[in-house]
């Protein structure tokens, strides 16, 4: 057992002091981010939405998510990512708490865009920045420990806000994300204002080339893009599905989703430190990833059986361990060549994209073709998704092998 916690201890070795405090952000924002799982529920059973009106809601979700992702960006090339971060978290944490006073379709839709458009703006300046304070061979690692911080936040969210939702109301989970948005903010001021914060990789391009004209790049964002339309399911139509068809309660919800975020904190980084030995390359893993994330759809068409929902869960958790850590890593890598605010934008975009339509399509589908026959559809779209990263994996290899210089290694 030492020996084991030792080289668990090891795996975290070599992390820069601004990579763990923007985990700890992370980890404080994330933890508040408890309305998430539950929006699709508060929608339908607390403002009595239909589940084609919460699959629009949605969609204006992912559209603000789009347009914050693609203005991050812009404005982390422009003026930093430090004062992008900052502003991101101070505003969404006051968009948040008052989201809550909204009632009516369009007020809803316009508040829920302006939360996200805010919000997502934070994200490619994260990336940027986490590239910024971590050493070359770190990235990885790094990045897994801002996933490991998401996902602490995440297990413990969902279980807190759970309870939030039973012993008080689902108003309560506004205020609780808006505060801890706040306090984020503050905590990043004091500890990774740039007259502290030490830089480890500054990448200077003079000619950058646009992530527009990288063909492999934009093959890969369309492969991530469906790759978002399936991981979702789990933050809309599945939690309504675990309701209605296995009756769970929005606690027992938040257990089996927080068991999720607990199981990725204890395994994913020695998973990761052991993948990157292997002889795969980062799209390889990726495709591993999206077919099992796939098989965890399918098996709920498989039992009437409660307990395929764990087995579900278990086999979503392993495709997202391996999935997300090296899809990051491969777009922190392209962005080498060009403005990474712009190259990281896309790769936020992709995601946000997956917002617009994955929530709404989930949504749909269930109304017009039942719970069994959109699982089946949604597996079909995972299948494509590693199809994709299969042959992008292949051409990326034999262009490598005419011409080594020509891409960056994938």
């Amino acid at each position: 057992m030492i020996k084991l916690f030792n080289n668990y201890k090891d795996t975290f070795r070599g992390l820069s002091r601004e990579v763990w405090w923007l985990a700890l952000i992370t980890l404080i924002n994330r933890a508040g981010t408890m309305v998430i799982p539950f929006l699709s529920l508060y929608l339908k059973d607390d403002l009595n939405f239909s589940m084609s009106d919460v699959g629009w809601i949605m969609s204006a979700f992912g559209l603000g998510s789009v347009a914050g992702s693609w203005l991050g960006g812009k404005l982390t090339d422009k003026i930093g990512y430090y004062k992008v971060m900052v502003r991101s978290l101070l505003s969404t944490g006051f968009l948040f708490i008052a989201l809550q006073f909204l009632n009516s379709f369009t007020s809803i839709c316009i508040g829920i865009f302006l939360v996200m458009l805010v919000a997502d703006t934070f994200r490619p300046a994260m990336f940027v920045a986490l590239s910024a304070y971590s050493k070359p061979e770190n990235k990885i690692r790094s990045l897994t420990l801002i996933r490991l911080a998401i996902n602490l936040g995440f297990s413990a969210g969902p279980a807190i806000g759970g309870l939030i939702i039973t012993g008080l109301s689902y108003s309560g989970l506004f205020w609780v994300d808006g505060i801890t948005c706040i306090i984020a903010t503050f905590v990043m001021i004091k500890v990774l204002h740039p007259k502290k914060a030490k830089i480890l990789d500054t990448i200077v391009n003079d000619n950058p080339d646009s992530a527009y004209n990288d063909k492999a790049f934009l093959i890969f964002l369309v492969a991530m893009v469906l790759f978002g339309i399936v991981f979702l399911q789990y933050f809309s139509t599945i939690t309504i599905y675990y309701k209605e068809v296995h009756t769970l309660t929005e606690f027992e919800i938040g257990l089996l989703l927080g068991g999720n975020g607990f199981l990725i904190f204890i395994f994913e980084m020695p998973l990761i430190k052991w993948l990157e030995s292997s002889k795969y390359s980062k799209l390889t893993l990726m495709f591993f990833g999206a077919v099992l994330t796939g098989f965890s759809i399918l098996v709920l068409n498989l039992s009437t059986w409660s307990g395929v929902l764990i087995i579900g869960m278990l086999l979503m958790t392993v495709g997202e361990m391996i999935a997300f850590p090296f899809s990051n890593s491969f777009a922190i890598d392209r962005a080498k060549k060009g403005n990474q605010g712009e190259y990281m934008a896309l790769y936020s975009m992709s995601f946000s994209i997956a917002h617009i339509f994955g929530h709404n399509a989930g949504m749909q589908m269930t109304a017009q073709l039942g719970y069994d026959n959109t699982w089946y559809i949604v597996t079909g779209i995972a299948f494509v998704c590693a199809l994709i990263l299969f042959i992008l994996n292949n051409r990326l290899k034999s262009k490598n092998t005419t011409n080594p210089l020509s891409v960056i290694k994938s």
